[in-house]
């Protein structure tokens, strides 16, 4: 016989090692945007807070210089070798329209399942088909300068680190504008003014802005933090994780840099990982009990890495959709916040969630809460009910997008600022703009004003009959 305590030795250095090597964590990022390697250690396979002295972030390129960005009065955004148009998302998801759970298949109510919504690609963002889509979907050449003077107003205020802050008292502006809002996430910040340069199709490889793009990315990784279940880029809140993994999604998506892909794909790994399992949804941080405005988000992220043909847990979907069931009222055609009690805001997000989670254009509840958001029409200060609610009906088209395009559109043009420090940009006093102040509302008016482009519409004429 041999000895026992040999083979107990021999079992218990093995499970050591292995355990050593499941506690370091690194992603490297190697090519278009140099290198970076985050690297976070723990002791314990449960959630933990990585210190800050744990985590060790290097970059090869210095980023100490100040933004200086070239600007251009015209519009030019960059060519693409490859088309955008999604085909490596679409080729993983399965033929059926069952959503597979820890517990099996189970199917979908039929209104959800018949000739699901297949657009809402990213490929109308290249330069051929942003000029065409804007001139056939309501957008005009003034619409089309305001989205460039917003961008260029962004680029302004970019920190020297490649960051922006929502407090422009602290950024490159030394608060010359007025209105700087009161959110401290610099991730959040950051994301947020990435976004409406993606959505122009502008990314960090080509375009007059891709210096702009590239040092913002390059702050949003080196921002994360490698946990076990995935890359941490809250910064305190959901909300930037979202809108962060949105940025890295789309960019990957544009411009198939591989130094982004599994940045972007532990970025999503995070947000399923954060999810309140219970309920469905999120909130401010992971495992609480989920509010609409923050789900909305993390729906948006899961959606964008979708579109980029990386891997998103169709269990997470589901449980999602049973969180917008939770604060659903009149069978689905609005939504309240923490509760079935509708607002306008919320009910444009969980509309717009409903749509990219598979509902028809035929869908009745659908339908109604089209006709709701059209009888309430834009806001003149709730930027954040425009920006959902101009999607929802970008989406939908037909008269009723018609009747909702002309006056946001004519709003924005006519209120952005043209004088001073502040010029390009737009400010609206309103809850959610005194948080992130006129970055926030610059950047999500600009999207609102990329709307014909930013995203193909989910149900067109060659998948459904007009009306």
């Amino acid at each position: 016989m041999g000895r026992p305590w040999a083979s107990s030795v021999i079992s218990a250095v093995v499970h050591a090692v292995a355990l050593i090597v499941l506690a370091l964590i690194s992603i490297r990022i190697e090519r278009g945007l140099g290198e970076i390697s985050l690297v976070a250690t723990t002791a314990s396979p449960a959630r933990v807070e990585t210190p800050e002295e744990n985590l060790i972030l290097e970059s090869r390129e210095a980023l100490e210089e100040p933004a200086n960005p070239q600007w251009d009065a015209s519009i030019s955004p960059q060519d693409y070798s490859k088309p955008l148009d999604g085909t490596a998302a679409q080729a993983e998801t399965p033929a059926t329209d069952a959503v597979i759970t820890e517990t099996g298949s189970l199917p979908i109510d039929p209104l959800r399942s018949y000739s699901r919504p297949r657009g809402g690609g990213l490929e109308g963002r290249s330069p051929e088909r942003r000029a065409e889509l804007a001139r056939e979907a309501g957008g005009t050449p003034e619409s089309e300068e305001a989205v460039e003077r917003g961008l260029r107003w962004i680029a302004a205020h970019q920190s020297p680190d490649g960051g922006w802050t929502f407090d422009l008292k602290k950024s490159y502006c030394a608060g010359l504008c007025a209105n700087p809002g009161t959110e401290a996430s610099t991730t959040a910040a950051t994301a947020i003014a990435i976004l409406p340069f993606l959505g122009a199709g502008y990314t960090h490889t080509q375009g007059e802005h891709r210096e702009t793009v590239r040092k913002g990315l390059y702050y949003l990784l080196r921002r994360g933090r490698a946990t076990p279940e995935g890359l941490d880029l809250r910064e305190g809140t959901m909300y930037a994780q979202g809108l962060a993994t949105i940025a890295l999604c789309e960019a990957y998506a544009m411009t198939r840099d591989e130094a982004l892909r599994d940045p972007a794909a532990s970025a999503i790994r995070y947000i399923q990982a954060a999810q309140d399992r219970r309920g469905g949804g999120w909130r401010y941080a992971p495992g609480e009990p989920g509010d609409t405005t923050v789900t909305g988000w993390q729906w948006m992220a899961l959606k964008s890495g979708q579109l980029a043909g990386l891997p998103v847990s169709r269990s997470t979907l589901y449980a999602a959709d049973r969180f917008l069931d939770s604060v659903q009222s009149d069978g689905g055609a609005q939504y309240g916040y923490l509760t079935p009690e509708a607002r306008r805001a919320t009910t444009a997000v969980g509309l717009l969630c409903r749509m990219y989670g598979g509902w028809t254009r035929g869908h009745p509840a659908l339908a109604r809460g089209i006709s709701q958001l059209a009888t309430w029409g834009p806001s003149p200060v709730d930027i954040y009910y425009n920006y959902y609610a101009t999607q929802v009906l970008r989406h939908w088209g037909g008269s009723d997008w018609k009747f909702w395009n002309r006056p946001m559109r004519d709003y924005l043009i006519s209120t952005q600022a043209v004088k001073g420090h502040e010029n390009g940009s737009w400010y609206f006093d309103d809850e959610h703009s005194r948080v992130g102040g006129r970055l926030y509302t610059t950047a999500m008016a600009v999207m609102i004003l990329e709307v014909y482009y930013r995203y193909l519409p989910l149900y067109g004429e060659e998948v459904f009959p007009p009306f």
